[in-house]
């Protein structure tokens, strides 16, 4: 029996906030446990959330940047569900009026061709705290996480293949940090996956029995969590079993999942309007300012490198993976810079200096104005590309601007008649046999010549200029 494989991703996003979604404590990640809480956070009675006006506004930006209609009037609900990690015994979430619902998303395959990825809803609620278990004995709780601002944004059952939902979540994580509400730090939980997966018969319409996959925090997890699921469901229904609605986590140790609960159902957690919250109402005008805030998305400035800059999909592909590489791309361009000598600058040297350094590019010295000077230095023959390099050190670690280093350095090209000639003069006396060589008709006495003089010059003479005077004298003792 052959089966097609149907997939649904849940992507809990935490926002970039400074302070969490219902309390006034701050939302940072990375302090001591326990510091970054107070009397909401950790359930005391009485205790009354307030809405951050700031995750409204990140909910309606994301629904925007995913196709979305949004609730202009929605509500928050009580989920009910007892855990350490959740003091209240209570999630407060979005049940059945999302922020935003009925929204797309296309992807592209590996195989070249695109697919549109329907969205279900994308609904705001606060993230549990977190739970450590067997250290010395015990368990403990931290609960700097609860309560900080989530949006998960819940797809449709419409991908077919691990490598789709891979796709997937690639151009989801694109485009949430090209809006800015997250950076979405999977090693640092601000961006994590539940996958739900059935099979089913090929022409059968009706789903199969799902299991969810809980808690994935890495893409290449989800996708080799996702393998397993096939090859294990296809085994149990082939031999005649049946699939169980259950949680399951993917062991890295193992590249096996394994059962955690059987999987709840809403009824299981009694959602009922948050009654310490009221009905919210979102404007026309507020949507539209939020809005016009939106930069261009990953795929329209694919697009206008394709068609407009003549670019390959690959090196566009690479220069919008990060929003802060494409805008330091396209602010360079703005100066008249050459495109493809800014992209090759950007996907070589600048790409290796950040993969070594461990670095984001907003954390270095470099900008578009750098950049713009650099590659035209290069172009006008003030420096080769060779010198480019250690310029380009000095300038993306430090304040100094190019015309700076390469003055202090000592990097500027040897280009002109005046400063060439004495050494094209003095290497064609040292060397007469590499001289009789080529007026002998030996053309490879060139190189032989080429690389005594770049030796003598200490490999700052412009080699363009060099072999145009080189040629000239020696044809001149050919007279």
């Amino acid at each position: 029996m052959n089966f097609e494989t149907v997939i649904g991703l849940e992507v809990h996003v935490e926002l970039k906030t400074n302070s969490k979604i219902f309390s006034p404590a701050s939302a940072h990640f990375g302090k001591e446990a326990n510091l970054s809480t107070n009397i909401i956070d950790w359930g005391f009675p009485g205790m009354l959330p307030v809405i951050n006006r700031q995750v409204i506004a990140d909910g309606i930006i994301l629904s925007k940047a995913l196709n979305m209609s949004i609730h202009q009037k929605m509500h928050f609900d009580r989920k009910n569900y007892f855990y350490p990690d959740n003091p209240k015994a209570y999630q407060i979430s979005q049940f059945d009026e999302p922020i935003g619902y009925d929204g797309t998303i296309e992807i592209d395959l590996p195989n070249g061709t695109s697919k549109i990825v329907r969205i279900e809803r994308a609904h705001l609620e606060e993230d549990a705290g977190k739970n450590t278990h067997g250290v010395n004995g015990f368990s403990y709780v931290d609960l700097n996480r609860q309560g900080v601002p989530l949006v998960e944004i819940v797809s449709e059952a419409d991908m077919r293949s691990p490598e789709e939902a891979y796709a997937y979540l690639e151009a989801l994580k694109q485009i949430v940090l090209y809006t800015g509400i997250s950076d979405v730090k999977m090693e640092e939980g601000s961006m994590r996956v539940d996958a739900n997966i059935s099979l089913r018969p090929y022409g059968q319409e009706v789903f199969g029995v799902k299991t969810e996959l809980k808690n994935l925090n890495s893409f290449s997890f989800v996708k080799k969590g996702l393998e397993y699921e096939i090859t294990r469901q296809a085994e149990v229904l082939r031999s005649g079993g049946i699939i169980q609605q259950e949680t399951r986590r993917y062991d890295e140790a193992t590249g096996e999942t394994v059962l955690m609960r059987v999987k709840e159902g809403s009824s299981d957690y009694r959602y009922f309007p948050e009654p310490d919250l009221p009905i919210f109402e979102i404007s026309d005008q507020w949507i539209e300012k939020l809005a016009q805030t939106l930069p261009r998305l990953p795929k329209e400035r694919r697009k206008i490198y394709i068609e407009k800059l003549a670019l390959s999909a690959y090196d566009a592909h690479v220069l919008t993976l990060s929003k802060e590489m494409s805008d330091l791309f396209e602010a360079t361009l703005a100066l008249k810079t050459d495109a493809k000598q800014a992209a090759n600058w950007l996907m070589g040297e600048v790409s290796q200096y950040l993969n070594a350094e461990k670095l984001e590019l907003i954390e270095t010295k470099l900008t578009a104005q750098k950049l713009h000077d650099l590659i035209a230095r290069i172009e006008d023959g003030t420096i080769s590309s060779k010198m480019a390099k250690k310029v380009f050190i000095e300038i993306i670690k430090t304040d100094s601007a190019v015309d700076q280093v390469i003055e202090s350095k000592g990097l500027k090209q040897l280009s002109t008649e005046a400063e060439l000639l004495p050494f094209i003069k003095d290497v064609l006396a040292k060397n007469e046999a590499s001289v009789s060589d080529y007026l002998a008709g030996r053309d490879r006495a060139i190189k032989a010549l080429m690389g005594q003089i770049m030796k003598a010059t200490k490999g700052s003479a412009n080699p363009e200029k060099v072999t145009k005077l080189l040629i000239a004298a020696l044809e001149e003792k050919r007279k």
